[in-house]
């Protein structure tokens, strides 16, 4: 399948701002299931600082934009040709030792109700794929997908309380509950192409990876109740949503910030 995006972020200032800086890692990562056939990350009237590729395999480029600045917008198009690998990682580069992924932030803390829950569904008898598999179906099962009800800091923990959240709870609850069982696991940021009935179609997604013995890492979309398959483009990783997020700065000055978010995501080619 070949997937065009485009997708425009803007920032609007009720006072006209010094300057800004800007951390984007928001390039389509390169591994066996996705093929990048052209991508151009641009950010109006910015300069471009440092760029590399850190641990994880994430490009990641630095932007100043000088003011006195009003609106500060930044655009991602581009092409990807993907492939279904039933949720698997393969050809991925990166050098982080996955034990990494076992780490607890502040957004995956475990109060004890997601330890007891993941021990709960699952007995420890299963292969260490399936084990997966059900903690997934477990997350979606105990999470109902709705917006709204949550925001960017509800922790794990607190979705789960609430029994609703949207793609980020998920990956935060399916994630927190296999560290809990010595599973590595990570936040991965994307977009979804949906064209199915009764899917979760926000073109801007959220999964989680988790490091399965014998297969590596491997996606799951609690959302979705599914492994990542050709309509997903694979951004970036991290240990939470905020440790993955592809937009990180700060600017300067005494205006108020408001942020526009728009997301076009296409299938050119089945």
């Amino acid at each position: 399948m070949i997937l065009t995006v485009n997708h425009v972020t803007i920032y609007d200032y009720d006072a006209p701002m010094r300057s800004s800086v800007q951390s984007l890692r928001l390039f389509a990562s390169r591994h066996d299931g996705q093929r990048v056939i052209d991508w151009d990350v641009a950010v109006q009237g910015g300069v471009l600082g440092g760029a590399f590729r850190d641990g994880a395999g994430d490009r990641i480029e630095g932007w100043s934009v000088r003011g006195p600045l009003e609106q500060l917008r930044i655009t991602v198009r581009g092409r990807v040709e993907t492939a279904d690998t039933a949720g698997m990682l393969r050809g991925h580069r990166e050098t982080i030792n996955p034990l990494a992924y076992l780490r607890e932030t502040a957004l995956t803390h475990d109060d004890g109700t997601l330890s007891a829950l993941a021990a709960k569904g699952v007995t420890g008898k299963e292969e260490p794929l399936e084990q997966a598999h059900r903690l997934c179906r477990l997350t979606a099962d105990e999470v109902e997908y709705q917006s709204g009800e949550t925001e960017a800091r509800t922790t794990a923990s607190e979705a789960l309380h609430r029994k609703k959240g949207v793609c980020q709870d998920q990956a935060h609850v399916l994630i927190t509950m296999a560290r809990a069982l010595d599973v590595p696991a990570r936040y991965v940021t994307g977009y979804l192409f949906g064209e199915g009935e009764g899917e979760r179609d926000e073109a801007s997604h959220a999964w989680a990876e988790l490091f399965v013995e014998n297969y590596g890492w491997v996606g799951f979309d609690p959302a979705n109740r599914c492994c990542p398959d050709a309509r997903y483009i694979r951004i970036g990783s991290g240990l939470d949503a905020q440790d993955a997020a592809p937009i990180r700065g700060i600017a300067q000055g005494m205006g108020e910030e408001r942020m526009k978010v728009s997301v076009a995501l296409e299938s050119v080619q089945q």
